[in-house]
């Protein structure tokens, strides 16, 4: 399965220029099979306040980012990962959205919210799932889910061979240090579409990258610009979970002395 990644600076609160921004982004990206977009792709991210946050929130089933997607999924047989501002009655959630032609596939609700998104948001309320495109099993997490090893075992016993980590990390350098580690650890590939530019107090370090189930980068973005990353997904390499010919790093954990 082909693969990218989608760098980009949404803007704050204006979901239409976003979709006008990502429309020529998706453009170079639609040879891949799944694409991955930034945390609150649709929304920016350092709102000033939660009714800020509201007001620039849609719900899902009535929302004209998910629209544009959907009809760009459908036109180009491709599937969609993206950050979205998730308005659910009179509750925010920072959510990330599975669309293919057929609309919203999957979601997932942040559940390790970071700083100031606790003043936002409700923390996500179900567990991670896994969904499936072009014969490979992938699932979700957001951006400060980066530093709870936990989350990525869960979801790698759970048979994934690929994690979309839609992020807006303002840490320089940390979460592209620790992604390849899990990767590693688990023996999956990750995708950390991260996004640039600098909202209020916050500037995001971009560097996304793509690391594979030996730890290796297979490609990285730059700090300040708009990049898109390829990279192909083994499944073959993804399911193969032998660290050395007689240890299987699932099979030789014992979890009774730490579970």
């Amino acid at each position: 399965m082909k693969l990218a990644t989608i760098q980009f600076y949404p803007a704050l609160g204006d979901v239409k220029k976003n979709i006008t921004m990502l429309k020529p982004l998706l453009d170079r990206a639609k040879e891949a099979d799944l694409v991955v977009l930034p945390e609150l792709a649709d929304s920016g991210y350092n709102f000033e306040n939660r009714e800020q946050a509201f007001e620039f929130s849609e719900d899902p089933q009535n929302s004209i980012f998910v629209e544009f997607l959907t009809g760009y999924a459908a036109a180009n047989n491709i599937t969609v990962v993206t950050g979205f501002n998730e308005r659910a009655g009179d509750d925010l959630f920072n959510s990330a959205l599975v669309i293919n032609k057929d609309g919203i596939a999957g979601k997932y609700r942040k559940i390790h919210l970071f700083w100031n998104e606790k003043d936002i948001f409700m923390p996500g309320d179900q567990k991670p799932e896994v969904y499936e495109t072009a014969g490979v099993k992938f699932g979700l997490l957001i951006c400060f889910d980066w530093i709870f090893p936990e989350l990525w075992r869960f979801l790698a016993l759970q048979g994934v061979d690929l994690i979309c980590h839609p992020s807006n990390l303002v840490l320089p350098g940390k979460a592209q240090k620790a992604v390849p580690v899990q990767a590693m650890m688990n023996r999956i590939y990750v995708a950390t579409a991260n996004r640039i530019g600098t909202e209020g107090n916050l500037t995001f370090t971009g560097n996304s990258i793509i690391a594979d189930p030996d730890g290796y980068v297979l490609a990285s973005a730059a700090p300040r610009s708009e990049e898109i990353l390829f990279a192909i997904v083994d499944t073959k390499k993804s399911r193969n979970k032998m660290a050395t010919p007689r240890n299987h790093i699932f099979n030789d954990r014992r979890p009774e002395f730490y579970s």
